[in-house]
C-alpha cells in the first residue's frame, strides 16, 4: 500500500468516526431528561406557544427527519442558533476554539519540554537517585487530579506569592506575534501572556507530562540494550553521539505517536482545567451549556472536540507512516 492510500484510508476512517461521534451527540439530546423546548419557553408558556416553538426548532417532525436535517445543515457549516444566547452556535464555538487550542498546545510544549530530557536523564542513570526521582515524579504526576492540582497551583502561586494571574486570558499568543511587529513591547506582551497561561498549561501537562517520562525511559532503556548500540560503543564513538543521535532518535518514533494521541485528550480534557481558571474556551462553553441546557450549543461544541480528536489522530498517523514506511504494509 502507497503512503496515499494509507492516508486515504485513515481519512476514511475518520470520516466514520466523525460520523459516529455526531449520531451519538444528537442523540443526548433526545435520551436526557427535560426538554429543549423548556430551555426557550417561558414558564407559563401556553400549549400553543410551546407548539409553535417546537415547529420553529423543528422538533415536531419524526427523529429520523431531524436526524438528517441536522446531518444536510452540518454539512453546510450550521450548527444551528442558540435562542439563549441569541447567536449562531458556529461563531460562538469557533470564537472560543482558539483558546482552547492555545491551552492544549501550551500544556505539550511544558510537558515535553520536561518530560524527554527527565526520561533520557532516567534511563542514562538507572538505578540513580535521578531515576528513583524521576519514577517518582512520573507517579505523583500521572495520580494528581488536574483539577486539585489546577487549584493548589492558584493558592501558592497566585494568592500567597501573586506571581500569576488567577483566571482569564488577557493576552494571547496572537498577540505576542503581533507584538513583534506592532507597537507594543515584544517582552511586556510575552511576560503578560504567560502571567495567564503558565498555570493552566501546568495543572493541564502534568499527567501528560509524567506519562512523556516514563514512555521516553522505557522507549530508551529498550534502544540502549540493542546490538546497534553495543556496535556503535564498540567503534570508539561518543557515548553523547550513541545516546542522543541514535538511541533517542528511534525512541521518539512512539513517543510522536502518543503525543498527538495526547493533544486530541488534551482538547477534550481541558473542560476541568478550563473551569478551574475561567479560561474562555470550549471546556467553559460546555459548562455554561450544560447549566443553562443550551442544546444546540453543547451539541455544536461536543463536534467540533471530537472532530478535532479525530483530525489530530489522522495527522499522527500519517506523520507515523512518513517516519517509519514499515506501518504502510501493515
Amino acid at each position: 500500500m502507497s503512503f496515499g492510500r494509507f492516508v486515504l484510508k485513515r481519512s476514511l476512517q475518520g470520516v466514520g468516526v466523525v460520523w459516529g461521534v455526531v449520531t451519538v451527540v444528537f442523540a443526548l439530546r433526545f435520551v436526557t431528561p427535560g426538554s429543549a423546548i423548556n430551555a426557550v419557553a417561558p414558564l407559563d408558556a401556553s400549549p400553543e406557544t410551546r407548539a409553535a416553538i417546537a415547529a420553529e426548532l423543528g422538533l415536531d417532525q419524526p427523529l429520523y427527519v431531524q436526524y438528517v436535517q441536522y446531518l444536510f445543515e452540518l454539512l453546510r457549516g450550521d450548527m444551528g442558533y442558540s435562542y439563549i444566547r441569541g447567536q449562531e452556535v458556529a461563531g460562538l464555538v469557533f470564537a472560543r476554539l482558539p483558546a482552547t487550542v492555545e491551552l492544549a498546545l501550551a500544556a505539550s510544549v511544558v510537558a515535553i519540554a520536561l518530560s524527554i530530557p527527565l526520561g533520557v536523564l532516567s534511563a542514562t542513570r538507572r538505578n540513580q537517585p535521578v531515576d528513583y526521582g524521576a519514577t517518582l515524579f512520573s507517579l505523583g504526576g500521572i495520580s494528581t487530579p488536574n483539577f486539585w492540582l489546577g487549584i493548589m497551583l492558584i493558592l501558592v502561586f497566585a494568592v500567597e506569592f501573586d506571581v500569576f494571574n488567577t483566571s482569564g486570558r488577557g493576552v494571547d499568543a496572537g498577540d505576542v506575534a503581533l507584538s513583534l511587529v506592532g507597537s507594543e513591547p515584544f517582552l511586556g506582551t510575552l511576560l503578560a501572556w504567560l502571567a495567564y497561561i503558565t498555570l493552566p498549561a501546568i495543572a493541564l501537562g502534568t499527567y501528560f507530562m509524567a506519562l512523556i517520562t516514563r514512555l521516553t525511559r522505557s522507549g530508551m532503556l529498550d534502544e540502549l540494550g540493542k546490538g546497534y548500540v553495543q556496535a556503535a560503543r564498540a567503534k570508539g564513538l561518543p557515548q553523547t553521539l550513541v545516546r542522543y543521535k541514535h538511541a533517542l532518535r528511534n525512541t521518539l518514533i512512539p513517543v510522536i505517536t502518543v503525543l498527538g494521541l495526547q493533544l486530541g485528550t488534551l482538547i477534550g480534557g481541558a473542560v476541568i482545567t478550563e473551569a478551574v481558571f475561567s479560561w474562555p474556551g470550549l471546556g467553559t462553553l460546555v459548562i455554561d451549556s450544560i447549566n443553562r441546557r443550551d442544546w444546540a450549543v453543547l451539541q455544536g461544541s461536543l463536534i467540533v472536540i471530537g472532530t478535532s480528536f479525530v483530525v489530530v489522530n489522522v495527522l499522527v498517523d500519517a506523520v507515523y507512516a512518513y517516519l517509519d514506511p514499515q506501518v504502510v504494509n501493515e
